[in-house]
């Protein structure tokens, strides 16, 4: 079956939603043992939170680039997930859906999070036809992640590297097997329509 050129897939509960995420360790190790992130991670600049894991082993190189050496998967709750995507605003101007470019700067610039439509990736994370949700959190949002949304973070990076051990030898049935299950989430983008272009 065809994917829908923009659709939310995330591992999901009825509760919550899991976004995945890359740090340096000294940030990533601590916020995975304790569940929240330590002193070091800065709360006053934007966050990005993915929740497709191929396009965050697109984004930290599996794991290998520097400063996103330990990949995390958080989940936080579906109710301050959709809060944050009511209340955001899309990262670039597009004609006939904002009334002009002043408009959608004034939204952005007010937004509390903004959103980007980047290309799926593969397991040779080629691009893919269809795109994944980027959700960018800033001043209430991402204070709103940071000490209200979080039920858990783990880890994920040793399973990042044995899916990338089995890409490279192409035991791609065996890694596509280890794949985080990923299914739409059930918030129409009718709903967001703000966000759907």
């Amino acid at each position: 079956m065809e994917q829908p050129q923009r659709q939310i897939r995330a591992t999901h509960t009825d509760s919550t939603i899991t976004v995945y995420q890359a740090y340096r360790p000294e940030i990533g190790g601590p916020a995975a043992r304790k569940g929240r992130f330590p002193a070091a991670w800065k709360p006053d600049r934007m966050t990005w939170i993915k929740p497709s894991f191929m396009w965050m082993m697109y984004r930290c190189g599996w794991g290998m680039k520097e400063g996103q050496e330990t990949v995390l998967a958080v989940e936080i709750t579906r109710d301050g997930f959709d809060w944050a995507l009511r209340n955001a605003c899309l990262s670039h101007y597009v004609r006939g859906l904002h009334p002009d470019r002043a408009a959608w700067q004034r939204d952005l610039k007010r937004a509390p999070a903004r959103v980007q439509w980047d290309p799926e990736r593969d397991l040779h994370l080629r691009p893919l036809p269809h795109r994944s949700l980027q959700l960018g959190l800033a001043g209430e949002a991402s204070a709103r992640y940071a000490n209200e949304w979080i039920v858990s973070i783990n880890d994920v990076t040793p399973l990042a590297q044995e899916i990338h051990s089995l890409v490279r030898d192409d035991e791609l049935g065996r890694a596509a097997a280890l794949l985080p299950e990923e299914r739409p989430y059930p918030l129409a983008l009718d709903q967001l329509g703000h966000l759907a272009a």
